[in-house]
């Protein structure tokens, strides 16, 4: 008969063991759909950047650049919070 592990001696699931490794998981191919930006359009407010929960806006001095897609899941977020509405959400290919 084998023995039963108790709570303590389980390892725990999906754990970080130090900071920066997600950087590691690609989970850009999750989304639906993507953000697209029109730079004409943008006003460099960064409020893109500041909202999106997965840190994929990429900014260069002071100026957004676009996305990191392959760690952008397509929430919309980074298109709903837009001042000037230059960030559209377009069906992945």
């Amino acid at each position: 008969m084998t023995e039963k592990k108790g709570w303590k001696d389980i390892p725990i699931g999906g754990l970080i063991a130090e900071a920066g490794t997600a950087k590691e998981y690609k989970t850009g191919d999750w989304r639906t759909f993507r953000p697209v930006v029109d730079h004409s359009k943008c006003i460099n407010c960064l409020q893109c950047w500041m909202y999106c929960p997965d840190s994929s806006v990429l900014v260069e001095d002071g100026k957004m650049k676009g996305f990191d897609y392959d760690h952008c899941k397509g929430c919309g977020i980074c298109a709903s919070i837009c001042p000037v509405k230059c960030i559209k959400m377009e069906k992945e290919e």
